[in-house]
């Protein structure tokens, strides 16, 4: 997707220097290292885009976890207001029904309260920056890109299925004000009713 924004039609179709980035959750790790999606967006968004660093504000991977969210959540609160109110929030779902680094098992542990918190999942399986349900659902617009046969399963459930965030931590998604919306392949759709 990021090299389908970066380049033309698209990259014409917005004045890129007018957006400001913000992430939805990051591995506990440099910002240099290849797992690291700040790493992965700057080199195949941001650099071939020319943003500026002003324009991207990136979760703290190296810092230690628990003082990097306190300090993103301060960040977005200050920049975005109390709730935070992201004007998109992109998410993609990995085959077990997690979204963010919200993986299962984690919703019913997290403050209600917090905007950014942090966790340990995934792969590879590290301490995590994310931002919490409370975060992403006082978001104008989420965006969610499913794909792959090995998400339809998860996708049933989360779309179809009796509702248990923490099992399937995407059914947390219900934006207050917002807009909520799947961009899904088929192969991941195989499994919903037509």
């Amino acid at each position: 997707m990021f090299g389908l924004l970066s380049s033309e039609p698209l990259r014409s179709t917005l004045d890129w220097n007018a957006v400001r980035f913000y992430f939805g959750d990051e591995r506990c790790v440099p910002p240099d290292d290849p797992d690291s999606n700040y790493h992965m967006a700057r080199t195949n968004l941001f650099e071939p885009l020319g943003i500026p660093e002003t324009n991207v504000n990136r979760m703290r991977g190296e810092d230690p976890p628990q003082a990097a969210a306190i300090t993103y959540e301060a960040l977005i609160t200050t920049s975005l207001g109390n709730p935070p109110s992201f004007d998109l929030v992109l998410l993609g779902m990995g085959p077990e029904g997690h979204t963010a680094s919200l993986f299962p098992g984690t919703i019913s542990k997290l403050d209600p309260k917090r905007f950014v918190v942090t966790t340990f999942g995934g792969s590879p399986k590290v301490d995590r920056i994310t931002l919490t349900p409370r975060a992403i659902n006082a978001a104008r617009a989420i965006l969610m890109v499913t794909g792959g046969e090995s998400k339809a399963q998860a996708l049933g459930e989360v779309l179809a299925g009796a509702r248990d965030p923490d099992l399937y931590p995407a059914q947390v998604l219900n934006p207050e004000r917002g807009t909520l919306t799947w961009l899904v392949d088929r192969s991941a759709a195989k499994g919903l009713a037509p």
